[in-house]
């Protein structure tokens, strides 16, 4: 492993030292994207828990439900702003613009999403996203159905927390290591 103070405050393994299965899964999003967002490199440092992360992550933000793909990034990028992860705002902002084919949205979400160009039914599911950063414990019955009142049933009540909880772990590890977006996402959907 060598030091990449460049993009972690951690030792960050070259691609010959990763695992097969690490080294296609990058060779993979390289493909798609462009480029490799770094952190496939950072977390690739811990194999196990690369696996772990990037499996849930995926079974969050790929799967088919209530929520569309661009509300799961928005829930990611508002999440990422209050807990002051510069890596997640923008890298999902750009996965944000993206999916929501607006140059606009992420900065809109990130700044103050009760102010965003988005519709009452995101704004109240960014409202209990925020809830369960900050005051989980404070969930009550109410919380659900005012959720309902938008249209959302408990399963995409579940999906709203279980994100806001996992971009909770990931903001924390992104800040903790310093990982540093890549320049190529700032261009992004724009």
């Amino acid at each position: 492993m060598t030091k990449s103070a460049s993009i972690s405050s951690f030792p960050v393994p070259s691609l010959a030292e990763m695992p097969d299965d690490i080294r296609s899964k990058i060779a993979a999003v390289q493909e798609k994207a462009g480029f490799v967002p770094n952190v496939f490199l950072v977390l690739a440092r811990r194999p196990d828990e690369f696996r772990a992360f990037m499996a849930y992550h995926d079974a969050l933000m790929e799967k088919e439900g209530g929520l569309t793909k661009a509300e799961r990034e928005m829930i990611v990028v508002a999440i990422s702003n209050a807990n002051q992860c510069q890596y997640c705002v923008v890298a999902h902002g750009a996965i944000l613009r993206i999916r929501a084919k607006n140059p606009l949205i992420a900065e809109q979400v990130a700044v103050n999403y009760r102010k965003a160009d988005i519709t009452d039914r995101q704004k109240a599911m960014l409202d209990f996203a925020m809830k369960v950063t900050f005051e989980a414990y404070r969930i009550v019955e109410s919380d659900f159905n005012a959720l309902a009142a938008h249209g959302f049933d408990r399963e995409d009540v579940w999906d709203i927390a279980a994100i806001a909880a996992f971009f909770g772990l990931s903001n924390r590890m992104a800040n903790l290591s310093s990982m540093r977006p890549n320049d190529e996402f700032y261009s992004l959907g724009r």
